[in-house]
């Protein structure tokens, strides 16, 4: 395969836009297209020259628009075709690219296909999703929506109960359970496809590219991934011939499989092995102020991840998104600047979700919205200035599409943008100093320099071509001291006072970041 990474994403750093949350220009209490493109200028501002918008397009949003009825159609709450494509190239002409939220894996009971594949009469779309031939076989492991129409079956799902799961094949079919197609029969063939139409209109539209949901998951029973990773390198292709220029980020949280699958970006992911949240999210976060928590699982993983996908520096941390906690749940004060310090000297892109840079809170208590659950206080509107809605929108209090953090301390752009010491100056400060230092951007290579368990600080050199930076992080509400074999040269970034050298000693103060040049 050609290796065809749009040179973009080697300084790339997004922004996460839940747009349902972020600016509501028409007084309906949700955001819309428009209000992202009142905001481009903000974002650039901020630093950032990437988005990535949660999905889009027309859904009933049983689960936040992760349940597509129509991927050809723009969600009418937000506004046309005609203004996403406006959306678009407003960013272009301020040297921004923009990643549509792409759901490959199942739509919404809602959609078109779905509602033909539950007649009984064989057509087009009766082999669009995973159906077994009996209402009394359920498919094992996946969960299932059955009785609800006369195709005698029942419905693979890939979550919710009101997503059925779309039809890639089975990577070793079960001889026994005729229902489960290889990935060479018909309908898996034709919802690859699809899927390649879907993805050529919206990249002809002028969309840079797609942030892929879940995409690890859509061949069944797969052998260690095997039938997935085949099925994008198949995509990867088509995109090589058609839109080379296109980037593909992944939901995915094993950076060696993803790569692999033509890949050119892999997040890592708030569950399963990462350990990314015991830096942010567990009873002890490492990044905390009370100097308990523990990196060194983190580091082990990262590492392994890292020589797996062959050092080519492509594993996205972001500071949060839509599925978690805020950041500001469990970072308090400046600890919150350390941890950018962190999340902006890491290889790969960073992601940077709405809020976080002037540290909105996780808004507790609230009742469920649009499927959110327990992920609901993370998806409140985004708080502009000291306006009504804080200058989310101008709808009734009532209509607002989560509830506005109410806090009287809660933060505002306006007011941090007039504070030279706010999160918000402070991560705009590292944002420049990244762009200004190749070691720091996406492809530099990291190599761990200090990472003890349950020990502060947390210490690694990044760098690139004849460039090397050494980063301390201290989040510690103590000075410490550790051996390091490097001599530090110019400091380009600190935050909380100076390091000290003393022959093969360091020692910083508490809640303390540095960037040196070696």
């Amino acid at each position: 395969m050609k290796d065809n990474q749009p040179l973009w994403l080697n300084n790339a750093i997004f922004y996460e836009i839940y747009p349902q949350s972020f600016n509501d220009t028409n007084g309906d209490g949700i955001g819309d297209f428009q209000g992202i493109i009142e905001k481009l200028d903000y974002i650039k501002e901020l630093g950032c020259n990437a988005l990535w918008i949660n999905p889009c397009f027309a859904s009933p949003f049983g689960d936040a628009g992760y349940d597509v009825s129509d991927y050809y159609l723009a969600a009418p709450r937000y506004g046309t075709n005609e203004d996403l494509k406006r959306l678009f190239d407003e960013a272009h002409k301020r040297q921004m690219h923009v990643l549509l939220d792409l759901v490959p894996g199942h739509t919404s009971v809602e959609h078109k296909w779905f509602k033909e594949s539950m007649k009984a009469q064989k057509n087009e779309f009766t082999d669009r999703y995973v159906w077994t031939n009996s209402i009394w076989e359920e498919p094992q492991g996946m969960g299932c929506i059955r009785g609800i129409s006369d195709r005698d079956g029942s419905c693979a799902v890939n979550f919710f109960s009101h997503q059925p799961a779309l039809n890639y094949g089975f990577y070793k079919p079960d001889p026994t359970k005729p229902w489960q197609q290889s990935m060479d029969d018909e309908g898996p063939k034709a919802t690859l496809g699809e899927l390649k139409n879907i993805m050529r209109f919206w990249l002809g539209l002028g969309c840079d590219g797609f942030r892929v949901d879940m995409a690890g998951s859509l061949v069944k029973h797969d052998e260690d991934s095997k039938g997935t990773i085949k099925l994008w390198q198949n995509v990867r292709e088509f995109l090589d011939n058609e839109f080379p220029h296109a980037a593909m980020v992944s939901e995915w949280g094993e950076p060696n499989k993803s790569l692999q699958g033509g890949f050119h970006m892999d997040f890592l992911l708030h569950f399963g092995p990462s350990h990314y949240n015991d830096l942010f999210r567990c009873e002890e976060p490492y990044f905390s102020g009370r100097g308990k928590g523990d990196v060194s699982q983190f580091v082990a993983k990262y590492l392994h991840n890292y020589e797996k996908s062959e050092k080519k520096g492509l594993i996205c941390i972001p500071s949060g998104n839509h599925d978690m906690d805020r950041l500001a749940r469990h970072i308090k004060g400046d600890n919150l600047k350390i941890a950018f310090a962190f999340l902006l000297s890491m290889p790969g892109a960073p992601f940077i979700y709405y809020g976080d840079e002037i540290g909105m809170n996780y808004v507790e208590n609230l009742v469920s919205v649009e499927g959110g659950y327990g992920r609901t206080g993370s998806r409140s509107p985004m708080q502009w200035d000291d306006t009504l809605n804080a200058g989310f929108s101008l709808a009734p209090q009532e209509k607002l599409y989560v509830k506005l953090d109410d806090s009287p301390d809660r933060p505002t752009v306006k007011a941090q943008m007039a504070d030279e010491d706010s999160l918000y100056n402070e991560i705009k400060r590292l944002i420049e100093i990244r762009q200004a230092n190749k070691a720091l951007q996406s492809k530099g290579e990291i190599e761990f320099v200090y990472a003890q368990e349950n020990e502060y600080p947390f210490v690694y050199k990044r760098s690139a071509d004849d460039e090397a930076v050494l980063v301390i992080l201290n989040p510690a509400n103590r000075a410490v001291t550790f051996d390091c074999n490097y001599t530090l040269g110019k400091a380009i970034y600190c935050f909380g006072g100076k390091a000290e050298q003393n022959g093969g000693k360091i020692t910083v103060p508490a809640c303390f970041a540095g960037y040196y040049k070696l």
